[in-house]
């Protein structure tokens, strides 16, 4: 099977993750912690399960070359982008502006950090299983 397509198998297991993640944010984080707390938390959390997953299966995947690793990793960001883009605009309907505020850090929107995780996942990951 191909690398890509290997990546791309693992890259779906993140989005039931991400629904079920912030569904816990919405559910209990942010009325415990307010708005800026959970969402800051929430981040932190998507970042160490997705790292876990990877951590997981990287060895599936079949690479241990530093550029295949930064493939990954760019294929899942760009994947993710484009997944929130088309979710966040096309499926719920809300404005460009509103997503782009999840990308400022001066709010305690920690997404960036998410979207990092999801670039050097696959090489993180590899380093720490010794693959």
């Amino acid at each position: 099977m191909n690398i890509l397509l290997r990546s791309f198998l693992l890259w779906l297991l993140f989005i039931p993750l991400a629904i079920l993640n912030g569904a816990s944010r919405d559910l209990l984080l942010t009325p415990a912690l307010g708005d800026a707390m959970g969402q800051a938390l929430s981040s932190v959390t998507l970042s160490v399960l997705i790292l876990c997953v990877t951590m997981l299966f990287i060895r599936r995947i079949g690479v241990n070359t530093l550029t295949w690793l930064l493939i990954i990793g760019s294929f899942w960001l760009v994947l993710t982008v484009l997944f929130e883009l088309s979710f966040f605009l096309l499926v719920m309907g809300h404005p460009m502006d509103e997503l782009l505020g999840e990308y400022d850090l001066f709010r305690g929107r920690l997404w960036l950090m998410v979207l990092a995780t999801m670039l050097f996942a696959p090489l993180l990951a590899a380093r720490i299983r010794k693959v």
